[in-house]
């Protein structure tokens, strides 16, 4: 927690120079800064999770409103052709905050495979 009561990720998206959208009390969901799609927004909880892999059974309930939450920002969006989501997990996972967060990556034709 910051000295203001709020964590890293409540700093980053109620601060931040880019437009961000608070969607429910337990997770908030923004435009990446640096997107790799048109469409690019990340969705994270509010809670301090560092990793999926960290995630405990009490996260259940929380880690699939991550999912709604991802499935009505797409719809939002207007990504009714399809579109990616996506959590990297550690460093060969690519993960580069360590706290979890989901990728929503849509607007044009994704390839398979990702990596």
């Amino acid at each position: 927690m910051g000295s203001n009561g709020r964590c890293g990720v409540d700093r980053m998206a109620f601060g931040c120079p880019f437009q961000c959208d608070p969607l429910f009390p337990q997770c908030v969901a923004f435009r990446d800064v640096s997107p790799q799609a048109p469409v690019h927004v990340l969705v994270i909880p509010r809670k301090p999770i560092p990793r999926l892999s960290q995630a405990e059974e009490a996260d259940t309930q929380l880690l699939g409103h991550l999912l709604l939450v991802a499935s009505q920002v797409a719809k939002a969006e207007g990504l009714s052709e399809g579109y990616r989501v996506v959590i990297n997990d550690g460093k060969h996972g690519a993960q580069s905050v360590y706290h979890l967060h989901l990728h929503i990556l849509g607007g044009r034709q994704m390839g398979w495979p990702p990596g």
